[in-house]
C-alpha cells in the first residue's frame, strides 16, 4: 500500500509536470480547419474546441478559422495557412501567447484589460510581430514576411534576432551581459517611409505605429511604408476580420 500511494503521487506529479497550458479554443471553424494532436495525426477541428500549447492548426482552400485566447482576443487564420501555438502564459492580470506562423495569413485582434498586461508574438520565417493590446495582420513567406498594422503599435523584428534573443534570455544574459527586455529600439511616431526599399537590414527591434507596413526579407532587409487603407480594406479577409470585429 505504502509503494502503491508513492506510485501514485509519483504519477501525479509527472502528469503536472508535462500538462501542457491552454492557448484558447476554436470559436469559428469555417470549411476544412485541422488540428495536430500528434506527429503526422490530424483530426477535423470542432466548435469550442479546445488547444494547447504545441497543437498545429492548418487550413485548406476556402476556410478559415478563428481562436479565441484564453483570456480574451482573437487570432483568425486565413485559407490555406498553417499556425503552431508555441507557447502560453496566462496569469489572472498577465497573458503572454507565442506562435509560428509557418504559411498564409493571420489577423490578431487582443486588447488587454485594464491593469492588465497582454503580449502575442507572432514568428514568421523571416519576422517577428510582438504586441502589447493592438489589431494586425501578418502574412508569411520564405522569402519574405509582411506585417500590417490597423490599431495600435507593432514591435518588429528579423526572427533569426528574436531567436538569439530568446536564447540568450534562457541563458539569463544578453550577448551584452544585459538583462534582456523585449522593447522598441526605433520607434516610428508617424506613418514614413525609409528611403528606398530594402536598403537597410532590419538589426533591432522596430515600432510600427498604425497605417504602417514592413515587409521583411530572408536576408533581413526590409521596407517600411504607409499602405494603402482603401485598397487593403477591400481583401475579402480583411473585410470579414473587420466585420467580426465590430460583433
Amino acid at each position: 500500500m505504502k509503494y502503491r500511494s508513492m506510485f501514485i503521487t509519483l504519477a501525479l506529479s509527472l502528469s503536472i509536470i508535462t500538462a501542457k497550458q491552454t492557448f484558447g479554443k476554436i470559436t469559428l471553424p469555417l470549411g476544412k480547419v485541422e488540428v495536430s494532436q500528434a506527429e503526422g495525426e490530424w483530426e477535423r477541428a470542432k466548435p469550442n474546441q479546445k488547444v494547447f500549447e504545441g497543437n498545429v492548426i492548418r487550413t485548406q482552400a476556402r476556410s478559415r478559422c478563428e481562436i479565441t485566447l484564453t483570456g480574451g482576443g482573437k487570432v483568425r487564420i486565413s485559407e490555406n495557412s498553417e499556425l503552431e501555438l508555441n507557447e502560453a502564459d496566462v496569469k489572472p492580470m498577465a497573458k503572454s501567447f507565442n506562435a509560428n506562423l509557418k504559411k498564409g495569413n493571420v489577423w490578431v485582434s487582443a486588447k488587454a484589460a485594464f491593469g492588465e498586461k497582454k503580449s502575442i508574438n507572432l514568428r514568421t520565417p523571416t519576422a517577428v510581430a510582438a504586441i502589447r493590446g493592438t489589431k494586425y495582420r501578418a502574412k508569411a513567406g520564405e522569402d519574405e514576411s509582411s506585417v500590417l498594422v490597423y490599431d495600435g503599435k507593432v514591435d518588429v523584428n528579423q526572427t533569426k534576432n528574436y531567436i538569439e534573443e530568446r536564447r540568450e534570455k534562457r541563458k539569463g544574459l544578453t550577448p551584452k551581459d544585459t538583462p534582456f527586455k523585449l522593447g522598441p529600439v526605433t520607434e516610428i511616431k508617424a506613418p514614413t517611409q525609409v528611403s528606398g526599399p530594402y536598403e537597410v537590414s532590419l538589426e533591432e527591434w522596430v515600432t510600427l505605429a498604425q497605417g504602417m507596413q514592413i515587409n521583411v526579407r530572408k536576408d533581413g532587409k526590409y521596407s517600411m511604408f504607409e499602405f494603402d487603407q482603401d485598397a487593403d480594406g477591400g481583401l475579402d479577409f480583411v473585410k470579414w476580420n473587420k466585420e467580426q470585429d465590430a460583433k
